[in-house]
């Protein structure tokens, strides 16, 4: 077995411009890095430049580099959603052509009556909303009575969000679990704790989120390596977006500074190792909030980390960098945006580079990892590293 350790990053939500079905989506026109990139007047990122990021769409501030340092190309999202949970799978060589099912007035009586029995505590909201805005509208009510703070999203999920004070970090976990089996019937993609600090007027969500996710219906690439005895090291919450499958190590972080310190601990230390890490705050903090400047710092923080990144890396290994979805800060609305999203791979050592074009499927990833790895394909892809390793 090759000692060559992959590391596998999700800039969760960045994405590159709308697929050619983002209208049935409502995302027409949407495109991620380059609406930030408009609104604040232009990106500096130098080492995303370099590697190719340019290619993937016109991004003011960071062109087309003339001889980039990686293979580059965008993806276009094959399953017909645009969901955290579908976009990973399907990085992970699995389509997922049911989508999963949304609740845009709420949930039903037959989900929050009996979660509410068996939880003790009456629900508050049960509505679409932004996190932040619906804690900030009830969080008073929940502090004084105890109750849940449940709504959902144009996302397959639905979210708990209590004060840690209030309903402890263990008893919040429970009464997730609880509605996750609940929801069972209904195939909604996750149940997320929401747990948050503070007074009113200064409520805090904490990095104790906890996702409660179905399982993949078939394996993935990363059920084969860990059945090849490769280890799978999950940072972030890949773990809990495959519920666990195909995941031999859980690092959890708290944030994309903790992420990229952590994923650069791995890579020192693990070899012939995947190392797969999601950067959470692109999305939570920034994509939903609708935060662009804070999306474009996060990218600046992002850039200037990759050095270090790729010091850390052995002769031979390869960084594989992209998305799961877009959430384009500039949209109305603060939900995810359905986009093509970048892909980026770059060899330690390696001579050459080059276009990988447009991917027909996020599932060539997964592919892409079965070859290198030398495991069995995942259900879906067509791999690309015959041209990494050229």
């Amino acid at each position: 077995m090759s000692d060559r350790t992959i590391t596998l990053i999700v800039l969760d939500s960045c994405g590159c411009g709308a697929l050619p079905d983002a209208e049935r989506f409502g995302d027409a026109g949407a495109n991620t890095l380059a609406h930030i990139a408009q609104a604040v007047g232009g990106l500096n990122l130098p080492h995303l430049q370099k590697l190719g990021l340019g290619h993937a769409t016109t991004i003011l501030g960071v062109p087309p580099d003339d001889s980039p340092g990686a293979f580059h190309g965008r993806m276009l999202e094959s399953s017909p959603a645009k969901d955290t949970t579908t976009g990973h799978w399907e990085i992970a060589g699995l389509i997922n052509r049911e989508p999963f099912q949304t609740f845009p007035e709420g949930f039903p009586p037959e989900i929050i009556k009996p979660l509410e029995e068996r939880a003790g505590r009456r629900v508050l909201g049960n509505i679409p909303a932004s996190g932040t805005e619906i804690i900030e509208k009830l969080g008073r009510e929940h502090m004084a009575d105890g109750s849940l703070i449940v709504y959902t999203s144009g996302d397959s999920v639905f979210q708990i969000a209590a004060h840690e004070k209030v309903i402890p970090l263990d008893e919040l976990y429970r009464i997730c679990e609880i509605a996750f089996d609940i929801l069972k019937p209904w195939r909604v993609g996750r149940v997320i704790a929401r747990p948050f600090i503070g007074e009113p007027g200064a409520f805090k969500r904490t990095y104790n989120r906890r996702d409660f996710s179905v399982e993949p219906p078939a394996n993935t690439v990363l059920d084969h390596l860990v059945q090849a005895n490769i280890p799978v090291v999950g940072i972030g919450k890949i773990h809990d977006i495959f519920a666990g499958r195909g995941v031999s190590e859980n690092i959890h972080t708290d944030g994309n500074a903790d992420g990229i310190a952590r994923t650069i601990a791995a890579m020192k230390s693990r070899r012939g190792a995947l190392i797969f890490t999601n950067l959470v705050d692109f999305d939570m903090l920034y994509g939903h909030r609708r935060d662009v400047k804070g999306y474009a710092q996060a990218l600046k923080v992002f850039d200037d980390a990759l050095p270090a990144m790729q010091d850390a890396m052995r002769e031979g290994d390869i960084l594989l960098l992209t998305a799961d979805h877009g959430n384009d800060p500039t949209a109305g609305g603060s939900d995810h945006t359905r986009e093509y999203v970048p892909v980026l791979a770059w060899r330690k050592g390696g001579v050459r580079s080059g276009s990988l074009g447009e991917r027909s499927s996020f599932a060539d990833i997964g592919a892409t990892l079965a070859e290198l790895f030398g495991v069995a394909a995942p259900p879906a892809g067509a791999g690309f590293a015959r041209e990494i390793l050229a």
